[in-house]
């Protein structure tokens, strides 16, 4: 082998553990249930430890217009569930905290579907919407999620309503299409019992 060739294999393997070590540290990252830097402090988010925060009535802000193809590639939109509690849940199939909540989202959608109350996810940063698909089929998750692999979606969010480095994270949106509760953190039965059940009971 040439002098040159050697030098070249050996910065090509050396950009490659770059991207790699690159990439472990953005998985790392957006894999995280803290909220230390949600930007929080410049909203009307009240009443939260820092990991589930309750908006007031009074101070709710319009969800923005969510729309595009779900993972089976049928057209959805928050704006089509206008009138009912709706919880978006944004997840992604390679991340362990979202894996350990789905069976108590799945729980929790089957058993408000009567109350008036739509789930919805986003499924983001799977590049393969085989990925996503695999892991709805494995947890039997029973509503629709929007395919968003590069997070387009997740930013048309009010600066301080989401993070979007942190997964999973779950917003409510009330039945005035407004944004009522953002959770930054795996969400508990209990946990979603007792951020869906007030809303439910707004008139």
């Amino acid at each position: 082998m040439s002098p040159q060739r050697a030098l070249r294999r050996r910065s090509l393997r050396s950009a490659a553990v770059l991207a790699g070590a690159a990439a472990i540290a953005m998985t790392t990252a957006a894999c995280s249930s803290t909220s230390g830097t949600s930007g929080a402090g410049n909203t009307n988010f009240v009443g939260g430890t820092g990991e589930i925060n309750v908006v007031k009535a009074a101070d709710r802000k319009p969800a923005p217009d969510i729309s595009g193809k779900t993972l089976t590639g049928a057209k959805d939109s928050l704006a089509a569930y206008k009138g009912k509690v709706v919880v978006v849940n944004i997840w992604g199939s390679w991340c362990a905290p979202c894996r350990a909540e789905a069976p108590n989202l799945v729980k929790v959608a089957n058993a408000d579907k009567d109350k008036g109350v739509q789930f919805l996810g986003i499924n983001t940063r799977d590049l393969e919407v085989s990925n996503a698909k695999s892991f709805d089929k494995r947890f039997d998750i029973p509503y629709p999620s929007f395919f968003d692999p590069y997070g387009s979606l997740i930013l048309r969010f009010p600066k301080g309503s989401l993070n979007p480095q942190t997964l999973p994270a779950t917003l409510v949106i009330d039945r005035q299409g407004k944004v009522a509760v953002r959770a930054l953190k795996p969400l508990s039965e209990d946990d979603l019992n007792s951020i869906i059940d007030p809303l439910v009971a707004e008139k």
